[in-house]
């Protein structure tokens, strides 16, 4: 723990922001010259995927101790991960910490353009701001990862320089599994009745993490990443079986230490001690705030105690029907989300795709919405029928702004548009300064692979939260590009109830995406202002949002019968160029199409659960409890959430 402080107050010294500022202009016009030099065009288009899960008790039986486990002292090795937050095995976007092993994520955008939560809990936006690769032979491979600082949240990949920690359980803290009260004579009883304890939010033993599971911000959080593939019909076959076989085995890897992982956007039900409790509990140590529950990584903990200072030492958070304010970031653990990632091959080509990227950001929410309720013991005397009323459909775009948007220029925002691929790099140089780190904190050999010419821009970079961002380099894949090449990171997507579900979305953000610049589509006509609209129309009202679109004939509309058939259309197209088969493509897409055709999101199928529930005669709490659990059996016993409905 002293290593962890000592590199904290390391971090957050003026010499250290001086030092590492410099460093990051310098090898930001490396980048610059490398760029408009051709040496970040590429072959062919590749893809990714980053799905982020919750942990909850699985049974009620406490689990035998891990073997081995101990409270030593972080090791010099364990302090040595990403400082970029991000994961080599994958992409990420949170707070962005790495999963264990290279990545590296981008950012972009100027500091004037963004949005931000109103007090009053509105979404107002801030003024401002491989083809011949046997498909086996790259399925063994899916545990690689794209390059340096990959890493949404406030994530830091787990695979990244900072991401390592401490045990995950505090010290003095048992594994908060239910104990189990054993007399003579009688059989073992739960020490909770299971209708109060299942489900509920717990941390993850590090034995979880031994397999394809990454360490995310909080000790209940895990990632799961897939290696990048050339985007074509092999290369989208493999991130479907990466997805399956990964998830199947971080579940089945908890499920053998009494947890479950839960595909879901925001956990609901709180953990034995509340949520409060356990979202602010913490302890200081010679000036810096360690998170009792927050992963002990030094990038954390560095950013957690910058976003502090700049917020005088608490954070509010403030969304309808809760107001409060804590003393670390550790509640943007609250949500969970997925992150497409699209490498362009053209550079030069990089800010067509992009700024058409953002045209797409209301739509695709829209579709995607799954987080409208917080932990139930976070609501107190709140109406449900009010509440179910004016929830905001998307709460992670709320959890994850107002945590770390501290700084005068807020971080977390919809992204400007992109002139110059240039942009992209002179844009994370402006950003605001975070938690900087130097790179011999943590490494005393000399900088040989790109990763470590670039460490200390790549680090910025992974503070660079933008809800569509580019990222700067990564690990090459075969058929597609080297470890120079530029990549669409979208962010602002929450994690599905079933894996059908994520690759369904992954498949139609970057079939949209490429669809739209191959036909030569008008989206980006679209005035910025407008699509910045969409996007939190779609975080407050779902499926039910305010659009805005431009047609292939160039016409405005607000219709959404116009604007999904074109998304679609255009989705389906941009696969089709890629050469995925149409049966394919519907295998993909169909899932997403009928729960459009439905008019129903995973976020509406949990308002009206509630809604069904209070009318049966449950108080709030106990409805969103009920809720939670339904929702997970649904997840269990079907295959896409269209067969929900």
């Amino acid at each position: 723990m002293d290593e962890i402080v000592d590199l904290v107050t390391r971090s957050l010294a003026d010499e250290t922001a001086a030092e590492f500022t410099e460093r990051v202009d310098e090898q930001a016009m490396q980048l610059r010259r490398a760029i408009e030099a051709g040496e970040f065009d590429n072959e062919a288009f590749s893809v990714g995927l980053e799905i982020e899960l919750y942990a909850i008790n699985a049974e009620p039986d406490p689990p035998e101790p891990d073997e081995g486990e101990d409270s030593e002292a972080v090791s010099e090795e364990d302090l040595d991960d990403d400082l970029s937050g991000s994961g080599a095995a994958a992409w990420s976007g949170s707070l962005d910490a790495p999963a264990e092993q290279d990545g590296g994520s981008g950012a972009s955008l100027d500091p004037d353009a963004g949005g931000s939560l109103e007090s009053d809990g509105s979404l107002e936006p801030t003024e401002g701001e491989s083809p011949d690769r046997d498909t086996d032979e790259a399925i063994e491979d899916a545990g690689d990862a794209f390059g340096p600082g990959e890493g949404p949240s406030l994530d830091i990949d787990p695979d990244s320089p900072l991401a390592d920690d401490e045990p995950e359980t505090p010290e003095d803290e048992p594994e908060p599994a239910v104990e189990s009260s054993v007399a003579d004579g009688t059989d073992d009883e739960p020490y909770m009745d299971p209708e109060d304890w299942r489900g509920r939010l717990t941390r993850l033993p590090d034995v979880v993490f031994e397999g394809e599971a990454n360490k995310e911000l909080g000790l209940h959080n895990a990632e799961v990443n897939t290696e990048p593939n050339s985007f074509d019909e092999t290369g989208m076959e493999v991130q479907t079986t990466a997805v399956e076989m990964q998830t199947k085995q971080a579940r089945q890897q908890a499920s053998e230490h009494n947890c479950e992982l839960v595909l879901d956007a925001m956990w609901t039900i709180p953990p034995e001690e509340g949520s409060e409790q356990y979202l602010s509990a913490h302890e200081t140590r010679d000036g810096v705030v360690l998170a009792d529950n927050m992963r002990q990584a030094p990038r954390y903990v560095a950013l957690d105690n910058e976003a502090l200072d700049n917020a005088d030492g608490s954070i509010d958070f403030d969304v309808p029907g809760y107001s409060g304010s804590f003393p670390t970031i550790l509640f943007e653990s609250l949500a969970t989300s997925i992150q497409p990632h699209l490498q362009i091959p053209d550079a030069g080509a990089f800010p067509e795709y992009y700024n058409a990227a953002i045209r797409t950001l209301g739509p695709l929410l829209a579709l995607s919405v799954n987080s409208p309720f917080l932990p139930a013991d976070m609501y107190d005397d709140t109406d449900g029928e009010w509440l179910c009323a004016n929830t905001h459909h998307e709460l992670r775009i709320a959890a994850f702004e107002q945590s770390v948007n501290t700084s005068e220029n807020p971080k977390v925002r919809v992204p400007r548009d992109l002139d110059d691929t240039t942009d992209v790099v002179g844009r994370v140089v402006d950003d605001d300064l975070f938690a900087p780190f130097l790179r011999e904190f943590l490494h005393d050999d000399d900088r040989a692979a790109f990763e470590d010419e670039f460490w200390e821009f790549d680090h910025k970079r992974g503070t660079y939260w933008r809800w569509l961002r580019c990222v700067v380099g990564g690990t090459a894949v075969e058929g597609a590009s080297t470890e120079r090449s530029l990549r669409i990171e979208y962010r602002p997507l929450p994690t599905q109830p079933h894996v059908k579900d994520m690759i369904g979305l992954q498949a139609l953000t970057v079939g949209l995406i490429r669809g739209l610049v191959v036909a030569d589509h008008p989206a980006a006509e679209l005035p910025w202002q407008e699509a910045r609209q969409s996007f939190y129309s779609a975080a407050e009202d779902g499926i039910d949002a305010d659009l805005s679109w431009v047609t292939a004939e160039g016409e405005r509309t607000a219709d959404h019968d116009e604007i999904y058939d074109e998304v679609f259309q255009y989705a389906r197209l941009g696969l089709a160029e890629q050469d995925v088969p149409e049966a394919r493509i519907d295998e993909y897409l169909g899932p997403i199409e009928a729960r459009y055709d439905a008019g129903t999101t995973p976020s509406d199928w949990k308002v009206d659960r509630v809604r069904q529930s209070l009318d049966d005669g449950e108080d709030l709490s106990t409805a969103i409890q009920s809720m939670q659990r339904d929702y997970i059996e649904a997840s269990r016993e079907h295959h896409s959430f269209d067969e929900w409905l």
